[in-house]
């Protein structure tokens, strides 16, 4: 096992060489006033029964933050609660294969989350001896752990002061100060990381933390935020001002680019065929359905399963579109039964999966709800 001796975490200020007059006001200075209410609001009013809460167990606080980035609470609670009863430690999921670990993570999005959620196990097994570091820093350092993700783990793990600054504290914080300038922006994110730092309370970091996350989540909302039960309305600038719809900005709009795709259902017997992504790119590491360009005309089956076999009938399914982060996909599905199909498919990367296996596999979310329509029909296949 390699060892690593911890350190104190020195997070060092980001350099503000351009920072918005509305949010030059306090930027330098503490306010235990606004810690205070925070926690005294937390401890009241927020919440204390999820899954992964009132626990110092480093891999659950890890997995449960991994899963809840750019994720609802609402979606996760199922798929932590399956994760804990097939990998209940971080040991387990490190000796998982990945298609088992894919295989979980299936309809949850954002799939290199669940690659580097695999890595990171690996690492603190062969580096720490299946236990997370308690310093940000070098939380910070493992696969898909960025700096707020570490500080909510050895937060709430280990009850460290470390700020955190994720999107729903970044609403917080824009609309409480009214920054009128987009958070993603550099110069701004830096400004608000140096709030997030100097706000942070000397006692009840976890309270904090989780209050902070709380107000975000349930009342300081994009949309119609309860400002009237909020703790902070009494010093909030976007309240104050009538500005709560405006702040945050939101980022300038971009056209987003569309792709156009055709999947084929290739089917023989009881088996659909299915390939092996790439690790890298989108569904990284999940199986699909192999795909040709769309065309108006149409495909030609022939020629795309000569590898696989010879058709016996083509059927044109309907159509639909996925949106990912930065661009939508438009699908064009065709299914293909075969007359026969030819040996050597393991060899180039594809397999030929039971109909029955269609909703465990590790199947892109579209993906297995296209091949559930389609087999529907014939249930004797999936049972």
């Amino acid at each position: 096992m390699k060892r690593v001796v911890e350190r104190e975490a020195a997070v060092a200020s980001p350099s503000r060489k351009q920072v918005s007059k509305t949010s030059e006001v306090v930027a330098h200075e503490a306010d235990p006033g606004f810690s205070r209410d925070v926690i005294d609001w937390q401890k009241r009013h927020g919440r204390h029964a999820l899954p992964w809460q009132n626990t110092r167990d480093a891999y659950r606080v890890w997995l449960s933050e991994i899963m809840l980035q750019q994720t609802q609470v609402s979606a996760v609670i199922p798929y932590y609660l399956r994760f804990l009863e097939t990998f209940p430690t971080v040991q387990s999921l490190a000796a998982a294969p990945s298609e088992q670990v894919m295989a979980h993570w299936s309809g949850l999005g954002y799939y290199s989350r669940a690659r580097n959620l695999h890595k990171c196990a690996q690492t603190v097994v062969a580096e720490y001896g299946g236990v997370f570091p308690h310093d940000p820093a070098l939380l910070e350092q493992l696969p898909g752990i960025g700096r707020s993700t570490a500080a909510a783990i050895a937060a709430f793990s280990y009850g460290a002061r470390a700020a955190i600054l994720d999107g729903n504290v970044k609403r917080v914080f824009a609309r409480v100060f009214g920054i009128d300038r987009f958070p993603g922006e550099k110069t701004v994110e830096n400004d608000l990381w140096q709030r997030a730092a100097v706000l942070l309370p000397e006692q009840d970091i976890e309270s904090y933390t989780q209050g902070l996350m709380d107000l975000g989540a349930t009342l300081c909302t994009r949309s119609s935020p309860a400002c009237q039960r909020c703790p902070l309305a009494h010093r909030c600038v976007a309240f104050a001002t009538g500005r709560t719809a405006e702040l945050p900005v939101r980022k300038p709009k971009q056209k987003v680019p569309e792709k156009e795709t055709a999947m084929l259902v290739i089917c023989h017997e009881d088996r659909v065929l299915l390939e092996q992504r790439p690790d890298s790119g989108i569904w990284g590491g999940l199986l699909s359905l192999p795909e040709v360009p769309a065309e108006e005309q149409g495909i030609d089956a022939d020629q795309a399963v000569a590898p696989f076999g010879t058709v016996a009938q083509v059927q044109k399914l309907s159509p639909f579109s996925h949106v990912f982060t930065h661009f939508k996909l438009h699908v064009s599905p065709w299914r293909i039964d075969l007359a026969q199909r030819l040996p050597g498919v393991a060899e180039r990367g594809n397999v030929w999966l039971p109909v029955r296996d269609v909703a465990s596999a590790p199947l892109p979310a579209p993906v297995k709800k296209l091949l559930l329509a389609v087999f529907a029909a014939e249930p004797d296949l999936l049972s």
